[in-house]
């Protein structure tokens, strides 16, 4: 059975959706089976991401609601034979999403794919409880400021206490992903230090995606970062993330910085 990732934050705009593409492709180009699931029911945009926005017939809500099946509805990359999304609608709204039909249609992915990434809407309502509810892994994707770790903290709560795994007396396993982070404006003190937010949150760290232009650029041209320029620095982040993901012993190093982050806090075990 696969594993099943939520991918979630407490405010919106901190690069949940490109972190889910992003992590996606990182996984399928291993050869990882893997399949990046559009819970942002409404808005739709992975499928921009991910250049497969023309390619969308069916999407979750025709699933659940028996208008599709599973199979009908998977889009398979363009670039990766392994990778494959499912589109969420952007002319229906959340109330269409349903706990049976969630449930029945992880289940099914749990049986075919290695990884199922859940790109959760973000807040704490009904959609991000659902995208949350089956997931054996969250990453909290958070930017260095105040109020956006202020809002992670309440999704670290939901993950305790709203998911199958809090309700059977099981700890989820969290991880954190720092995104748009600008080593300049963190030592101005425009944005909070890496060791800030991780004495706030105290999960540990996945890592650490530096602000950048070529996420902005990868996303233009409707591709995951990790695909469009494996080298870029945001690339190699979310790389060096699935390696941690995956239970390599890897220091995350703070970018500007030469220290990296590697103990008891910040070891992928703690949660």
């Amino acid at each position: 059975m696969g594993k099943v990732i939520v991918v979630t934050s407490g405010k919106g705009g901190v690069g949940k959706t490109t972190s889910s593409a992003a992590l996606g492709a990182a996984l399928a180009r291993g050869g990882e089976k893997v399949v990046v699931v559009d819970f942002d029911v409404g808005l739709r945009n992975l499928d921009l991401v991910m250049g497969a926005e023309r390619r969308v017939v069916y999407d979750l809500v025709n699933v659940i609601q028996g208008e599709a099946k599973l199979t009908q509805a998977l889009i398979r990359d363009k670039r990766l034979e392994t990778l494959y999304l499912l589109p969420a609608s952007q002319t229906r709204d959340k109330d269409n999403l349903t706990a049976e039909g969630v449930a029945a249609v992880i289940g099914a992915l749990k049986t075919s794919f290695d990884w199922v990434i859940c790109d959760s809407p973000a807040g704490i309502e009904r959609g991000a409880t659902l995208a949350m509810r089956h997931a054996d892994i969250a990453i909290v994707v958070t930017n260095p400021e105040v109020s956006s770790v202020r809002d992670s903290d309440r999704i670290i709560g939901l993950l305790d206490s709203k998911t199958l795994k809090a309700e059977s007396g099981e700890r989820i396993e969290k991880h954190l992903l720092l995104t748009r982070y600008d080593p300049a404006r963190a030592e101005r003190g425009d944005m909070l230090k890496v060791d800030d937010v991780l004495e706030i949150l105290s999960i540990p760290l996945l890592g650490i995606v530096p602000e950048s232009m070529d996420v902005l650029r990868a996303s233009n041209v409707g591709s995951p970062v990790t695909l469009a320029d494996e080298r870029s620095a945001p690339a190699i982040a979310y790389f060096d993330a699935v390696r941690r993901l995956k239970g390599e012993a890897l220091p995350v190093t703070v970018p500007g910085e030469k220290r990296g982050f590697f103990g008891k806090i910040f070891g992928r075990k703690a949660a």
